[in-house]
This record gives C-alpha cells, structure tokens and sequence, in this order.
C-alpha cells in the first residue's frame, strides 16, 4: 500500500535534512512526503531542496497558521492510502514504517500509535518522564478518552500512522483545536478503530524551539479541558452524521 508522509514545517532547517533522510530510505518508489511549510523564516526550504528528491511534495501557506491548521493541510494535500505523521525535527528509528504497517494492516483498525524515546539537539537519548502507551490498552477506548481528558497525553502525532478513511472524520480540524494529535487519537477511540504499538519507532527531539511539551498553569490546563470537551462533542457528532 502506498504511503503519504504528512510534515509540517516552520523554521527547521538545523535538524529537517536529517529526519527526511531517515524516512526517505524507508519509503518506496511511489510514496510520497508532503511538505506544508508555514512560512518559515530560516532557510529550512533551501535545506529540503538540497535532498533533491522528487518523493518530495512541497507546499506553502500564504501566510502563517500555526501547527493545527499546517498539518490538517498536509494531510488534506495527501494522496496515498496510508498517512504517517512526522516533525520536521526527530529521527525515524530503522523499521519503523514495516512495524505500524503491520499493526495497522493486521489489526484491522484506522489508527496505530507507536512509543517514541527523546533526544537532545545533539542527538543524544535523553530521559523523559511519559507513561507511554501499552498495548494492552488499545481497546480500552473510553479509558483513553479519559487519559487525554486528564492530560496523560501518550498520543503524539509524530508517532501516529492511519488509514485515509479516518480523514472523513478528523478532516477539517477546527480553528478552536490545540492539538491536532489527540483529535486524531480522539476520533480514532470513539470509532473503537485505534490500536497501540508498544515499540519505539522513532526518536523524539527536544530542543529549545519546541513548543509543544511545555508545562502550563492551571487556567491553562483548565480552557484546554473545556477545548478537549467541545472537541468529542464535535467528534461524535461527525461519527453519527457518517454512520
């Protein structure tokens, strides 16, 4: 089946050249990588031009949107059956895409989500303290539900692969959305169509330009709540409408 890498770029040009050489020697003849950048400033487009692959599908908003909006682009731009998801700025671990296709194929489900170790700027493993995912677990959907209600956010979108048919679901993301990760893991449990793997298939960098694993006050962590709740009331009304 034929693979869609789905990126969102802004201002990665220290580490992007990287992470797409270690998804590119994964990927077959007719996959693809789409590419939305987000109105970079550095000179992270130069950086993917220099790979000269023609894999490659290059994309750019008019203007800047943010990392929601930027991914639900890319995977709308997708054209393959199988869309994996990616950060401009980890590295894919040997074996990863033979892994998630496995246990998205066999387990006759829409989503996989995969553990992940961390790294620094340098490349070294680093220890980060995150409960994981099990895989025990896949089918405890309500559970799930609560875990990311509560904020044991286990699902990272860079470490996620699905079947295009969830697209009718996740697809458009809202404007009001913080994280277009657990919308997905969202959609993908309420359809009891969501699977855990419990390798580690990739290597999740931490740097000082990260922004998505920062720790947040309480009326922070409070809207986000209300957000997530808005969000599977949206989500369930999507899944009757298509049923």
């Amino acid at each position: 089946m034929k693979i869609s890498v789905c990126m969102a770029s802004y201002n990665g040009a220290e580490f992007i050249e990287e992470q797409l050489k270690s998804i590119l020697v994964q990927l077959n003849k007719d996959d693809e990588i789409v590419i939305v950048d987000d109105c970079s400033k550095d000179n992270t487009l130069y950086k993917i031009a220099l790979i000269d692959d023609s894999r490659i599908k290059i994309f750019k908003n008019i203007s800047n949107k943010g990392h929601v909006f930027t991914f639900g682009r890319a995977i709308s731009l997708a054209k393959n059956d199988i869309i994996f998801m990616s950060d401009q700025d980890d590295i894919w671990l040997k074996n990863r895409v033979v892994i998630m296709l496995d246990k998205l194929l066999n387990e006759k489900v829409l989503l996989v989500s995969s553990n992940t170790n961390f790294i620094n700027s340098k490349g070294d493993i680093i220890e980060y303290a995150t409960d994981g995912l099990q895989s025990s677990n896949s089918k405890k959907h309500f559970r799930n539900i609560i875990d990311i209600y509560v904020g044991k956010e286990n699902y990272y979108g860079c470490a996620m692969a699905f079947k295009r048919e969830l697209n009718k679901f996740i697809l458009p993301i809202p404007q009001y959305i913080e994280s277009h990760d657990l919308w997905i893991a969202s959609a993908a449990n309420l359809l009891r169509l969501n699977a855990h793997c419990d390798d580690i298939t990739l290597s999740r960098r931490l740097h000082g330009n990260n922004a998505s694993i920062v720790k947040r006050h309480i009326l922070s962590k409070l809207w986000s709540r209300m957000i997530f709740t808005r969000s599977i009331m949206q989500l369930i009304y999507r899944t009757l409408k298509k049923e």
